[in-house]
């Protein structure tokens, strides 16, 4: 099966952040393809490089780029999100790039599944 995956909040203040990536990274185990994660809202914060979790929390931000790099997974940031938010193509993790809406249709047409996690 094809996901698309949509996060719609960030890796420090809510839980749809790690369950959207535990969630990923399990599919891609049991050989479904993660064909592309789109961060909207405050989920664009899972993409910006500049964060620093606590030593005893997880890196989320590096987990996506990690996930993106070892199985090619699209990891895709809204633009009108991430602009108001501050955040720029400078400010990107490894992996992550910045586009419009017309990527999360995108995922819901291509993939099978559409599952979203956050409000």
């Amino acid at each position: 099966m094809k996901f698309g995956i949509l996060v719609n909040e960030g890796p420090f203040t809510h839980q749809a952040s790690d369950s959207a990536y535990q969630f990923a990274k399990a599919a891609l185990e049991k050989g479904h393809e993660v064909w592309r994660v789109f961060f909207y809202h405050d989920g664009v914060n899972n993409g910006n490089k500049l964060s620093e979790p606590q030593a005893d929390d997880r890196n989320l931000v590096k987990l996506w780029s990690e996930l993106a790099a070892e199985h090619n997974v699209d990891l895709v940031v809204c633009v009108a999100a991430a602009l108001r938010r501050g955040i720029k193509d400078d400010v990107l993790a490894p992996g992550f790039r910045i586009s419009g809406l017309g990527q999360l249709i995108e995922a819901g047409i291509v993939g099978d599944r559409l599952v979203v996690f956050g409000d």
